[in-house]
């Protein structure tokens, strides 16, 4: 059996792998943790045991169908499992809520993230059920192939916010600005104005989007690199790009910002850096 394709570039491309409903589904080998900004040298392809995705009911994977049949990729929920005979998930629907119209005996890829891993494996789809509601049986992952994704997962971002200098009085002039990109630890903010010097100390006004729930953060950062032209290629000189790094983050704000780093990487896979 070849490598599972984990990157986050294949999981949002939804490449064709197979011609015949039936067959099983495959795909490419996997690439190395570094093209994934992992830090150190570059690993080739881990075996990893069923217990090292550390799945929980309710947790989210995303499913890979037979490429003959949609190039789309889903997301589906664990309902449950029993260890060594089978998984139990949601059954995976499309944009216009009608069920994807899967068969007992196809193959599909499963992929998930936990932790700085990502994981791959591939299953049968022993049975449908439509009672008491719609779930399916798969068979038993044997193999499961996985890689550190980087030492803190970094997604693209393009969240507006409010800048102001710490320290400042309540009535000083709050600047806007826009995070780029953001891991656990740090953001790239973009303003079109500097917003102090390296070692200068920021405070963040910001709303994430977590589970469809609007929740407002602010957040203490400090400078740590100034690079103008932010992003864009070619470079915009009215940009200027800050690297900042987070500052005594609380227990909650923690959680949320790491909770919408995984929400992006598992809904929005191609948003990954």
């Amino acid at each position: 059996m070849n490598p599972i394709l984990i990157t986050p570039d294949d999981m949002a491309a939804g490449e064709p792998v197979s011609q015949d409903r039936g067959e099983e589904n495959e795909a490419a080998p996997l690439e190395p943790a570094e093209s994934l900004g992992a830090s150190g040298p570059k690993k080739e392809n881990a075996q990893f045991t069923f217990d090292d995705m550390k799945l929980k009911v309710g947790d989210r994977l995303q499913l890979q169908p037979p490429a003959q049949l949609t190039q789309e990729r889903f997301l589906v929920k664990v309902v449950g499992y029993l260890n060594g005979s089978s998984l139990l998930m949601t059954v995976p629907t499309t944009v216009n809520g009608l069920r994807l119209q899967l068969r007992e005996g196809e193959k599909v890829v499963m992929r998930s993230f936990s932790g700085q891993n990502v994981f791959g494996f591939s299953s049968t789809i022993e049975r449908l059920c439509k009672i008491p509601y719609e779930y399916m049986h798969l068979s038993f992952p044997e193999k499961i192939q996985g890689m550190l994704v980087r030492k803190a997962p970094r997604i693209k971002t393009h969240i507006v916010v409010a800048v102001q200098k710490s320290g400042a009085g309540k009535e000083s002039e709050k600047v806007p600005g826009l995070i780029a990109n953001m891991s656990a630890s740090g953001a790239a903010l973009d303003a079109k104005q500097p917003l102090g010097e390296n070692g200068d100390a920021l405070t963040l006004a910001f709303r994430v989007n977590l589970h469809d729930i609007d929740t407002y953060l602010s957040i203490r950062a400090v400078i740590k690199a100034i690079l103008t032209g932010g992003n864009a290629n070619p470079p915009k000189p009215d940009i200027i790009r800050h690297g900042i790094e987070f500052q005594d983050l609380q227990a909650n704000e923690r959680i949320i910002i790491q909770s919408l780093i995984y929400q992006e990487m598992i809904e929005n896979p191609h948003k990954a850096m």
